[in-house]
């Protein structure tokens, strides 16, 4: 399926559409942009995604998954098209934190107990103390970890301390939470427990994620839709609409329904890999 094919899995827009969580259109990046050194990361990328939506980005290592995470993000400007969030420009959401972050890395600061790090964005934002410290426990109690707020990162797990980073990425209310491969170091059992509070979360507080991941069962497992990436240069080549229902659990896994759409994302993986080989050996 071509990109544009791609993009009108989308809902349609009209009068009465909602305004959309994020919005992609004809989006490029080239880094090095005029060098002999140029890369082409990403090529006409179209994606809209609507409010309370869980998409996940998958493709091969260095299809520009992360990339357009961070343009959208606003870490980086797009050498074209336009990105809005929640109806803005992405660098005016970036300015008025309208969104949260979680990267492979918890990112805790060592130095700071864990209701500290919770209470950061919280800071930033101007919140005073009082304030700050009554949201800080709400989000541990939504993570599960109200008996943590006085340790320090260092004497949680691994599942813990991503849990926290969650918390924290979510303390400021943002409507929107971008994650870049937040399970990819943890191990499987606890990668899978990650997974479920991590849909429990988002069922609690209606937050719209965009999730990068290199793991097929994972990105199904999580999402609405699977939004398939080529080989660099990134475009979208299929979005795979995931429908298991809300209420996901260990027994999804075992549903054939479940192996089904697995299935499907690696057929449209394989396809897309197998377009551009197709399409290199067209322009020689």
């Amino acid at each position: 399926m071509s990109a544009d094919a791609a993009s009108t899995d989308s809902p349609p827009a009209g009068p009465d559409k909602p305004v959309s969580a994020v919005e992609v259109v004809g989006v490029s990046k080239v880094f090095n942009r005029g060098k002999a050194s140029h890369v082409d990361a990403l090529v006409d990328i179209d994606l809209t995604i609507v409010p309370g939506e869980f998409v996940s980005l998958i493709g091969p290592s260095g299809c520009g998954k992360s990339t357009l995470l961070r343009l959208i993000a606003n870490l980086t400007e797009p050498t074209g098209g336009t990105i809005t969030v929640a109806g803005k420009p992405a660098r005016t959401a970036r300015l008025e934190q309208d969104y949260g972050m979680a990267f492979q890395q918890a990112g805790l600061f060592e130095w700071r107990t864990v209701a500290k790090n919770i209470e950061l964005p919280l800071e930033l934002k101007g919140w005073d103390r009082a304030k700050r410290r009554a949201r800080a426990r709400e989000m541990l109690e939504l993570v599960k970890l109200p008996d943590f707020a006085d340790h320090l990162p260092w004497q949680l797990s691994g599942g813990m301390q991503q849990r926290i980073a969650i918390a924290r990425a979510l303390a400021a209310h943002p409507p929107l939470l971008l994650m870049d491969e937040p399970f990819g170091a943890l191990d499987e059992m606890t990668r899978e427990h990650m997974q479920a509070e991590l849909l429990r979360i988002c069922a609690e507080t209606g937050t719209t994620v965009i999730f990068v991941t290199h793991s097929i069962p994972e990105a199904v497992y999580l999402s609405n839709r699977v939004v398939v990436m080529s080989p660099r240069p990134g475009r979208i080549t299929q979005i795979v609409d995931v429908p298991l229902g809300a209420d996901r659990t260990d027994d999804t896994r075992e549903d054939g329904a479940f192996y089904g759409k697995i299935t499907e994302v690696r057929e449209a993986l394989r396809g897309a890999e197998f377009d551009l080989t197709a399409k290199g050996i067209e322009d020689r």
